[in-house]
């Protein structure tokens, strides 16, 4: 018996795939009976801290790069891994080196309607290849929602959230780029893999 996906759904599963980096989702079209063809992501704005990255093999403690933002907000970037698929997810943490709990820029999100819509994110985030004279912005699921680290809020005094993006990735022969962000400067980054 062949179980049909609708468009919709098709399209869904693969975000949902590129979020999670696996294709454990394929098979999620009916299988439940519940009929219900709405996409489940964990790209999803939350209510808590926002979306988790994954683990990631060959972590290192030495991050890639450093971003200094506004008020003591620093960025650790401590991966960015090119997969298969075509896309590239830089893996690292937000940490508040400030003396004062802080309510995150929402500057960070980006000024795209679609993104905004979305709440607060790390949406305005891009990979720039200036061999190639490219610049990524950060990928979205086909509800807008951006791939990465979403529902940020207050970042509290000494506390580090783990955040991830995911972009389109460069050519192949590409390994260094630059990774901005709103309100951050700016910084070189090695992608692996």
């Amino acid at each position: 018996m062949s179980i049909r996906c609708p468009a919709k759904a098709r399209r869904a599963m693969v975000a949902l795939t590129v979020v999670v980096g696996v294709a454990v989702g394929v098979a999620g079209c009916g299988g439940s009976g519940g009929g219900d063809d709405k996409p489940q992501t964990s790209a999803s704005p939350s209510k808590d801290n926002g979306s988790k990255p994954s683990a990631q093999e060959g972590q290192s403690d030495t991050p890639l790069a450093e971003l200094r933002g506004q008020d003591g907000l620093l960025l650790q970037v401590t991966s960015a891994e090119r997969d298969a698929g075509g896309f590239v997810t830089v893996n690292g943490s937000l940490k508040n080196d400030g003396s004062q709990s802080l309510v995150i820029p929402s500057a960070l999100r980006g000024d795209e309607t679609e993104i905004v819509q979305h709440g607060t994110s790390l949406g305005g985030a891009t990979l720039v290849d200036t061999k190639g004279k490219k610049r990524y912005y950060v990928l979205r699921d086909t509800d807008g929602r951006p791939l990465t680290t979403t529902g940020l809020a207050t970042i509290q005094a000494g506390q580090t959230i783990p955040v991830f993006m995911q972009f389109p990735a460069p050519p192949a022969g590409i390994a260094e780029v630059t990774l901005q962000l709103p309100t951050f400067s700016s910084g070189t980054i090695q992608i692996s893999g």
